[in-house]
C-alpha cells in the first residue's frame, strides 16, 4: 500500500544541506557565515521586505499612474456546442438569460455570448447569440439548428 510517508521525490536529485555552527573544522563554524557584529549577525534578526537601508525603496520610485488595458477589454462569455446539448432539452432558448438561470453565465459580459464548436449538438434548440464559430455556424447549417446573432446591445 502506498502511503504519504512512503513516497520520494524522483524528480530531483536531493542538495545536501550546508550544516552551520558546527565547530571550526566545519568552514562554517564560529560566526556562522553572518560575518562580525551588527543585527544581522544577531539571533532573530528578520529584514524588512522592500525596505533598503535610507535609501528611497524600488516601490516608491516606480510610477503609480498609467494606461491599463481592462478599460477596453471585451469580455465574451464561449461555450461549445456539446455544453449546451448537456445543459438544455429540445425547444428550449439559448441565451445569456437562460444561461444565467442555470448557473452556468455568473455574470453579464461586455462582449455578449459566444458559441463554439466542439462537440455535436443533437437537440432542436434555439440559439441567441451575439457571434459564432464558423465550425460552429457549420454545424448548426447541417443539422437545420435555428440560430439569431444578436447585436452588441441587445444584451
Amino acid at each position: 500500500m502506498i502511503t504519504l510517508g512512503s513516497l520520494s521525490d524522483t524528480h530531483r536529485p536531493r542538495k545536501r544541506v550546508q550544516r552551520v555552527g558546527r565547530g571550526l573544522g566545519s568552514k562554517r563554524g564560529k560566526t556562522c557565515t553572518r560575518g562580525v557584529k551588527g543585527d544581522k549577525a544577531r539571533r532573530g534578526y528578520k529584514t524588512r521586505c522592500g525596505h533598503e537601508g535610507g535609501q528611497l525603496p524600488l516601490y516608491r520610485k516606480l510610477p503609480t499612474k498609467g494606461f491599463v488595458n481592462g478599460m477596453f477589454k471585451n469580455d465574451v462569455h464561449a461555450i461549445n456546442l456539446g455544453r449546451l446539448n448537456q445543459l438544455f432539452k429540445d425547444g428550449d432558448v439559448v441565451n445569456l438569460k437562460t444561461l444565467r438561470e442555470r448557473g452556468y453565465a455568473p455574470r453579464d459580459p461586455k462582449g455578449g455570448l459566444k458559441i463554439l464548436a466542439q462537440g455535436d449538438l443533437k437537440k432542436k434548440i434555439t440559439i441567441e447569440a451575439h457571434s459564432f464559430s464558423k465550425g460552429a455556424l457549420e454545424k448548426l447549417e447541417k443539422a437545420k439548428i435555428s440560430f439569431k446573432v444578436l447585436a452588441k446591445q441587445d444584451t
